[in-house]
């Protein structure tokens, strides 16, 4: 009987030694996740104050987007030529010539402000006119899209078929101002007549200024 009893004592004994450090661990656990915070929140030896750590937020999300993607952000950034089949470089590329060649109908327009008027309009509709044919050829340039309009205009009424529109659809398939203009219905002759007329039209309004 005795034995019995001291048996339980010591098991409960053990027992409530047990429960004690368990309590006082989970203690001490929330004491040190309140204590972090504390330190955050006010003004003691913490770097960080209130705000979030260093190198968090939008610089540290795109410097470390491969790495927590497994390299896929990068994949995706160096390989959009690809997966477009290359139609991304091929965007950037029309594009940068598209603005080299405004640029220069710029200085064109800037040098010779009698231009315009020669062909019946003003500089801001032939630049206009000009920026919206470059998003179809970017190759295009200011010297041929002016020939197109003065053809379109000497042409028109002879030929009804040539206006500056189909002049610069010829243009853009690869066919020369010549070549163009026989496909509208002119002969050799008269294409070349044509061309010489209108370049002789657009040489003395760039010089008169």
């Amino acid at each position: 009987m005795v034995k019995n009893l001291t048996q339980k004592g010591i098991n409960t004994g053990l027992l409530c030694l047990l429960v004690l450090v368990l309590v006082t661990s989970a203690f001490a656990q929330g004491k040190g996740r309140g204590g972090g915070g504390s330190r955050g929140g006010g003004g003691g030896s913490s770097t960080h104050g209130g705000g979030p750590p260093t190198g968090t937020g939008v610089d540290r999300g795109i410097g470390n987007s491969s790495s927590r993607s497994g390299g896929r952000s990068d994949d995706g950034r160096s390989n959009a030529s690809t997966k477009s089949n290359g139609r991304s470089d091929d965007g950037i590329e029309r594009a940068r010539r598209a603005s080299s060649n405004l640029r220069r109908a710029d200085d064109d327009l800037r040098d010779h402000p009698g231009l315009p008027r020669a062909l019946h309009t003003n500089a801001n509709d032939l630049r206009s006119g000009y920026q919206a044919a470059l998003a179809t050829n970017p190759d295009l340039t200011f010297g041929n899209y002016v020939s197109a309009t003065r053809l379109g205009q000497n042409l028109n009424r002879r030929f009804p078929n040539v206006t500056r529109d189909s002049i610069l659809v010829g243009l853009s398939s690869g066919r020369s101002l010549g070549q163009t203009l026989q496909d509208l219905g002119l002969n050799e002759r008269e294409a070349k007549d044509a061309r010489k007329r209108a370049d002789a039209e657009i040489k003395a309004a760039r010089k008169n200024n």
